[in-house]
């Protein structure tokens, strides 16, 4: 990825213990990116850990969710001008030393306008719970034959968005459980994604908003959601032109 303007967005809901350490690592192996934390209205000191790590933090005033908290940060890329921007989780799950295999897979000729570190593209020793799992073989299996291209984890949140990603997003982003149909999204608009094998962690700190009794739901509740974005009339530039929100500002 040639040098440009780089962002790393950093959700967080109650994150004090893992935030101060996922933003000094993005710091120290993607000195390139910026890096904002998205405060989703948190009642611990995650913003005030952030910003001692380094960060500059964006808060919200009330917990929006985590598609909520996403899209604050791809609206603050889009409005200042990034090229790039990677999300990482604030619960130390992805390992920021990653970040340089994601770049390396954005550049040259014929570039996705999205890469998505995969968890199961390639053995990497991560192991989901069962249910979880479940839950992402129906997704990955759906979105492998709508999408025409294999896809192996849908639900991961490890991606790096290019401009053209990131003018979409800004303007139209899913809540609740939003990896999935974002993935949709970005298909309808003839935009394109590539995943890469990377190493993820178990969550270090936090509460995972998926438990083990919400699965269940949230299988049904994607699923609902993929549906129902089939049937979504979208405005659909041409291959190669810019995204919506971009030929709407000018870019």
């Amino acid at each position: 990825m040639e040098r440009c303007a780089s962002l790393a967005v950093v959700p967080a809901y109650n994150e004090e213990a893992t935030v101060g350490d996922v933003v000094r690592a993005i710091r120290v192996h993607a000195p390139q990116f910026d890096v904002v934390v998205v405060d989703d209205g948190s009642t611990d000191a995650t913003g005030a850990v952030a910003e001692a790590a380094g960060a500059r933090v964006l808060r919200l005033p009330f917990n929006l969710g985590i598609g909520g908290a996403v899209q604050a940060g791809f609206t603050f890329a889009y409005e200042n001008h990034y090229d790039y921007m990677v999300q990482v989780d604030g619960d130390g799950q992805h390992d920021p030393a990653e970040i340089a295999t994601l770049s390396a897979a954005m550049t040259g000729p014929g570039a996705p306008d999205m890469i998505c570190g995969s968890r199961f593209a390639s053995p990497t020793g991560y192991v989901a719970p069962v249910s979880r799992r479940t839950g992402i073989h129906v997704f990955a299996f759906l979105l492998s034959g709508l999408l025409r291209q294999r896809v192996t984890d849908p639900t991961s949140g490890f991606r790096l968005y290019n401009r053209r990603a990131i003018s979409l997003f800004a303007r139209d982003y899913p809540h609740d459980y939003p990896e999935v149909e974002a993935v949709l999204m970005l298909h309808h608009h003839r935009l394109t994604m590539h995943e890469i094998p990377v190493r993820m962690f178990q969550r270090g700190g936090g509460v995972s908003s998926i438990s083990s009794g919400k699965s269940f739901y949230y299988m049904v509740k994607v699923l609902l959601a993929l549906f129902v974005g089939l049937g979504r009339r979208r405005a659909v530039p041409a291959p190669g032109e810019s995204a919506p929100v971009a030929a709407e500002h000018g870019i």
